[in-house]
């Protein structure tokens, strides 16, 4: 038990809402803690993204406090309170017990369903770091560790509580997100912790497709894409998520293509940090670019239906892709019109070159484009000439057309 005088933690630095739960839920008589994250990030001075509340109150008591409030979840139900844009998550304490089930063919327990609700001990062992295992109680203002996390935190430690092994297997998103975590607070991770994950790589085959998607956007859009990627490739993780991309990396030591994915992770991060928009789809056609250039490389008659064999081998990447991360619909295509387009700049043909300039995804193809650039893989003269014609007025765009 940490006293209030002896942690920096100020209800100026938790959001309103979520105050607001946690007295509502002290007034009705139950214990309310802020919980995980926004603890965490309060102690290392950062700016939490959200708000968790955890509390011995059922489900659907606390639905029953908060009309503004969904209960959600199959494998542990917890409640949803929605102020606005601002979603506060509460959740129950749950119990030590746990539900296994074994998946066909393995010998892996995983969690599958977890409504055994318990106490707060029992529920700080059941969080998965010790640094998210930080409880701020509204009642005294006081912080609760069990894990000993504040230590950690000082020592700038990601280290999972209890056996490594066991809890990965339970979990095997957990090497995920201890990957995710060093990586966004620049911390090492412990020993032990590290052991168990460079060993257990293949847990992640277990985990379906779309759950690893939903990874993905957490490991590459909060900011911290370029350290996230160079974690990936240090503990081997790029093999279960981008498996053809590792192989051409590994295999062709190619430093354009190496380039290429470094300089448009930094530049995810960049514009997550200028708060601008990031569309999923341009990283993902980034990280399956080489792929595409390996195969066209290999083409036999490039002049003879080029564009009906291009359009087989990104079906074909695409397909051997998904059955690691399943990429949904619409960023599929957006990945696939990217790539077309990169051919259709480069080819400037006279009768397309406005229908390419008006095209919904010009924008994100032309900064692919810049990339390439950047990379060396081509030259800049025909990127220099759309970012001219683009900002032109219309005579002089007739004009450049003309001269094609």
């Amino acid at each position: 038990m940490i006293a209030r005088a002896d942690h920096i933690i100020s209800r100026d630095a938790i959001s309103p809402n979520a105050l607001r739960v946690l007295y509502k839920l002290k007034d009705a008589g139950y214990s309310a803690f802020l919980v995980g994250g926004g603890v965490r990030d309060i102690l290392l001075k950062r700016k939490p993204k959200d708000f968790d509340v955890a509390t011995d109150a059922h489900p659907e008591a606390i639905r029953s406090l908060f009309r503004n409030s969904r209960i959600i979840g199959r494998r542990f139900r917890l409640v949803h309170v929605f102020f606005g844009e601002e979603i506060i998550e509460v959740s129950t304490f749950r119990a030590n017990a746990i539900e296994e089930t074994r998946i066909e063919k393995t010998d892996m327990p995983m969690i599958r369903r977890d409504n055994t609700f318990g106490t707060i001990e029992e529920d700080a062992w059941r969080r998965d770091f010790t640094v998210n295992a930080l409880y701020y109680n509204i009642a005294d203002f006081s912080v609760v560790d069990y894990m000993n996390g504040v230590n950690d935190l000082k020592n700038r430690l990601i280290r999972i509580i209890g056996d490594p092994t066991q809890r990965y297997h339970e979990d095997p998103v957990r090497m995920l997100r201890a990957i995710r975590f060093a990586a966004k607070l620049d911390f090492s991770l412990e020993k032990e912790t590290e052991s168990a994950l460079r060993s257990l790589t293949h847990l992640l085959q277990h985990v379906p497709p779309s759950r690893l998607f939903d990874e993905c956007l957490k490991l590459f859009f909060e900011g911290n894409a370029q350290v996230t990627y160079q974690k990936l490739l240090q503990y081997d993780y790029m093999q279960v998520l981008f498996p053809q991309t590792n192989i051409i990396l590994q295999k062709n030591k190619n430093k354009m293509h190496e380039k290429l994915i470094q300089l448009a992770m930094h530049s995810t991060d960049e514009r997550l940090k200028e708060k601008h928009s990031v569309n999923p789809a341009f990283l993902l056609a980034i990280l399956l670019w080489p792929v595409l250039q390996v195969k066209i490389s290999q083409m036999k008659e490039k002049k003879v239906k080029f564009y009906f064999q291009l359009h087989q081998f990104i079906h074909d990447i695409m397909q051997t892709q998904l059955k690691s991360i399943m990429i949904p619909k619409r960023f599929q295509f957006a990945m696939q019109t990217i790539w077309i387009m990169q051919f259709q700049l480069e080819k400037r043909r006279k009768n397309r070159i406005l229908v390419i300039l008006h095209h919904r995804y010009f924008r994100a193809a032309f900064d692919f484009m810049g990339l390439r650039v950047q990379t060396g893989e081509m030259s800049s003269v025909i990127f220099d000439w759309w970012k001219e014609f683009q900002f032109s007025d219309e005579a002089t765009q007739t004009k450049m057309i003309e001269k094609l």
